[in-house]
Formats: C-alpha cells, sequence, structure tokens
C-alpha cells in the first residue's frame, strides 16, 4: 500500500510518500502507526503522539480503529486548522 505524509509528519519522516507491506497482524490505523513507530527513531519521532496523527483511507478520512485492510492508500496528517 501506499503512505503518503503531510505537514510535519512528512517533515519528521523524511519522505513525502512510500510503498509498504505491513505484516498481516498490523489491521487498523492505529496499529499501522504502531508497527512505523517501530521501524526506526525518525517513525517514532514522527508518531510519539499517536492520539494527534490524523489519517484517511483511500481519501476518507477515517478514525484509529479503522480497518486497512484492502487500503491502497493511507495518508497521515497532524490536526487542521481553519484559516
Amino acid at each position: 500500500m501506499k503512505v503518503k505524509y503531510f505537514a510535519w509528519v512528512r517533515e519528521r519522516v523524511g519522505k513525502a510518500e512510500e510503498t509498504i507491506e505491513p505484516p498481516p497482524t498490523v489491521r487498523t490505523v492505529a496499529e499501522l502507526i504502531a508497527w512505523l513507530s517501530s521501524q526506526s527513531e525518525t517513525y517514532a519521532y514522527a508518531f510519539e503522539k499517536p492520539k494527534v496523527i490524523r489519517a484517511a483511507i483511500d481519501h476518507a478520512h477515517v478514525k484509529s480503529d479503522a480497518a486497512i485492510t484492502g487500503a491502497r492508500e493511507i495518508a497521515f496528517f497532524p490536526p487542521m486548522t481553519g484559516g
């Protein structure tokens, strides 16, 4: 699946997007964040406060307990503000 990173999440990860293949035990957005965080210090820093990270699966905003099975694209971004 393709993973995209936006704003300060992108800055901390050091890339705008990548293609990954998480293990089959990773089934939700929260589990994906935890798995990514375990991959390196860079990801751990980017996802150090997982409750503030927002996610979208195939362009639809989802909660952290959303299933990622069959997702083509997952995007991670910080909270957005108006303006």
